[in-house]
Parts: C-alpha cells; structure tokens; sequence
C-alpha cells in the first residue's frame, strides 16, 4: 500500500507537469488519469511478476520431479529429498523446497510446510503434486512411481501450455501487421507516387 500511495503521488505529480503544458480537455484527462495510473501500477508490475514466477516453476518443475523421485529411490525420506534438490539445484522452486526443508527441521510439520509452498505458488501443478503426495503417504503407495507419474503430467501440461501460447500468438502477429506493416508500406508506395506525380509535372512544365 505505501508503494502504491507513493506511486499515485509520483503519478500525480507528472499528471499535473504534464496537463499544465497540455492543450484543451487533454491537460485536464492527464490530471486525473496520473494519481489513478500511478496508484494501479504496482498491481500490475505485481501481477506480471507473479507470472513470470509461474512460468518459471512450470518450466522447472518435470527435471525437479525427475530428481525428487531419484532421491527418494536411493531412499531418503520426502523431506530430506526435497531438502537435497532444492540445496543441490537453482531456480524458484527449488528454493521453495529448500523453504519446505528449513520449516520441517524446525518442527513445522510436513503438511503444513508443503501447504505454505501451496499458497505461495498458487498454481495448478503444484496442487495436484501435493494432493499426489498426500494420497500416496495416506494410502501406501510407492512414492516414486507418484513422482514419475507427476513428472509426465507436468510435461504434458507445459506442453497443451506452450502450444496454447504459439496458437494465441499467431492472430497477435497479424494484428501487428495489419496495424504496422501494412500501412508503412502504403506510405511508401504513396510517397513514391507523390515524388512521380511531381516530377512528372516538372517535366511537362518545362
């Protein structure tokens, strides 16, 4: 909040620089729309950050999976095997399971540690790894096989997603041709007319 009243104060501040110079309903619109702007950009530079972050625990998460069920295999408990990637390994979630670790030697149950994680990384594949793993301590399961299992999902999730984003990609790219290419070429091809047209006239005139 102080960030964001001192962002609408800076906004402001250049909304009135900026609408005194202005001319007509301009200045007036600049001087409102600063402190409002101003005010609403922290949230924005919070929400890109946290995709940013997702996208970043996305990418990591099937090679963290894949290293988990190897430390598991050679028999270290979940905790400890979460402790020795994330120590072992550099990224977003593999300093999130080194958190996880931290909270667990000091007593924080384990539950309640990876639930922490859940909040802090509110995203799909991180909830169903966890509810995963909760299945698989309450009913027996071999753990590793639920860590493989994840790891597929996980690919195949990054997958749908990176095909999702070039699918969505397509119509923005000719929307910025439409709006920039096409016109750029349009003012060449007039310019190029205007300069014949006026030789043109030259000539003849003389």
């Amino acid at each position: 909040m102080a960030a964001k009243l001192a962002a609408g104060a800076l906004g402001a501040t250049l909304g009135t620089a900026l609408g005194a110079i202005a001319p007509g309903r301009l200045g007036l619109l600049l001087v409102v729309a600063g402190p409002l702007a101003g005010f609403l950009a922290p949230d924005v530079w919070l929400v890109r950050r946290a995709r940013e972050r997702a996208r970043r625990v996305r990418r990591e998460l099937p090679a963290m999976l894949d290293l988990l069920r190897v430390t598991v295999e050679a028999g270290l408990s979940l905790t400890a095997s979460l402790t020795a990637v994330g120590a072992r390994t550099r990224g977003t979630l593999g300093a999130e399971w080194q958190v996880v670790g931290r909270e667990v030697a000091l007593g924080v149950p384990v539950g309640e540690a990876l639930a922490a994680m859940s909040a802090r990384v509110p995203i799909p594949e991180i909830r169903a790894l966890l509810g995963a793993l909760e299945r698989s301590v309450k009913h027996g399961a071999p753990l590793a096989e639920t860590l493989a299992a994840q790891a597929r999902d996980a690919r195949a999730s990054r997958g749908r997603r990176i095909r999702e984003e070039a699918a969505q990609a397509g119509p923005k790219i000719q929307l910025a041709v439409a709006l920039l290419l096409v016109p750029s070429v349009l003012l060449m091809v007039a310019a190029a007319l205007a300069a014949a047209l006026i030789g043109g006239d030259v000539v003849s005139f003389a």
